[in-house]
C-alpha cells in the first residue's frame, strides 16, 4: 500500500490561512511524497512516526479520508458532514488562534475523542502509539507542516464561579454578538441564518444545537467550550471571538450556554439559576 501511495501523484487542493480566503494548488512529486513520510509527532512522552502508521490509515481511515488524505475516500459521497480534507492543513478542534496550524496534542485528542454527530467515531480500538503515529500520517498530507509551525495555544483563564449575574451577563454577550442568527434565540440552531450556513468549501453546514443532548464536536467540558469561542472553528462559519469579547465576558457565555442544554449529562447549577431567574430568550436585535 505505501508503495502505491508513493507512486501516486498528490495535489494540494488549497492552503488556507488567516482569512480562509488565500487558496493555492501544487503538485507534489514522488520525492515530495518520500520526504515526508519521514513526518514526526509529539504529544507528552509520545513520539509518532508517519511511517509507522501507513496499514492504520489503511485499516480505519482510508474509506473516508482517501488514500491522498483529501477527503475523498469511497464512502465519502455517503457522508454528511464530510470527511476532512488533509491537504488543507485546516482543523476545527484546535487549542491554538484561528488560522494557525493544531498541535499535535489537538489532533491527538480529537483521534481518541471522535467528532460527535459525524461518522468520525471514537477510537478506542487505538494504542496511544497508534494514535501519535496516525497524527504524524495526517500531518503528512499537507505541505502547511513543512513552512508553518503550530500555533501557541491560548490560555484559559481559571473558570470563575457560576453566580446569576454572569449568567445574566451570558446572555448579554449572546445576543450582543449575535449567537442567536445561528444557533437561535433558544440555541436550536434555528436562527435566522442557520439555513444559509456553508463551509469554507461551500458545503452546507448545521449549526450546533444545544438542546438536543449531543457532544459538542470539539469537547464538552466548560474549557472546551470556552476554547472554542476563542478559538473558533477554522473551515466553518464558527468565528474566532478572541478581539470581540473579554476573558471573562467568554466564561459568562459558557455559563448562560449551559442553560440551554438539557440537565442529563451536564451541570445543571446555570439552568437551575436560569429557572430561579425566569430567564426568557434574548430578543433578536439587527
Amino acid at each position: 500500500m505505501l508503495t502505491k501511495l508513493l507512486q501516486r501523484p498528490l495535489w494540494v487542493c488549497g492552503v488556507a490561512v488567516l482569512t480562509l480566503t488565500a487558496n493555492s494548488s501544487a503538485q507534489l512529486t514522488t520525492y515530495d511524497l518520500q520526504e515526508r513520510l519521514a513526518t514526526e509527532s509529539h504529544a507528552g512522552k509520545l513520539h509518532g512516526h508517519a511511517k509507522d502508521s501507513a496499514m492504520n490509515y489503511r485499516r480505519y481511515c482510508v474509506g473516508c479520508h482517501g488514500e491522498l488524505g483529501d477527503g475523498n475516500g469511497e464512502n465519502a459521497q455517503w457522508l454528511d458532514p464530510k470527511p476532512r480534507d488533509f491537504q488543507l492543513g485546516i482543523f476545527k478542534c484546535r487549542s491554538t488562534p484561528t488560522g494557525t496550524l493544531p498541535t499535535d496534542q489537538d489532533l491527538y485528542d480529537t483521534i481518541g475523542r471522535g467528532l460527535d454527530r459525524s461518522n468520525m467515531p471514537v477510537w478506542n480500538a487505538l494504542s496511544a502509539q497508534d494514535k501519535i503515529d496516525l497524527v504524524a500520517w495526517v500531518k503528512h498530507f499537507s505541505p502547511r507542516w513543512e513552512r508553518e509551525k503550530a500555533g501557541t495555544p491560548i490560555l484559559i483563564p481559571p473558570e470563575p464561579e457560576v453566580t446569576p449575574e454572569r449568567v445574566k451577563a451570558g446572555q448579554e454577550v449572546f445576543g450582543r454578538v449575535q449567537c442567536w442568527k445561528c444557533h437561535g434565540v433558544q440555541g436550536m440552531a434555528n436562527g435566522p441564518s442557520a439555513s444559509t450556513l456553508t463551509d469554507d468549501l461551500n458545503r452546507p453546514i448545521l449549526a450546533y444545537n444545544f438542546t438536543d443532548g449531543s457532544r459538542p464536536k470539539c469537547g464538552n467540558t466548560d474549557q472546551d467550550i470556552y476554547r472554542i469561542f476563542m478559538t473558533g472553528l477554522d473551515g466553518t462559519p464558527m468565528p474566532s471571538f478572541s478581539d470581540n469579547i473579554k476573558p471573562e465576558e467568554a466564561w459568562d457565555l459558557v455559563f448562560y450556554l449551559r442553560t440551554l442544554q438539557p440537565m442529563n449529562g451536564f451541570n445543571t447549577k446555570e439552568r437551575q439559576i436560569a429557572k430561579q431567574l425566569g430567564l426568557k430568550p434574548v430578543r433578536p436585535t439587527q
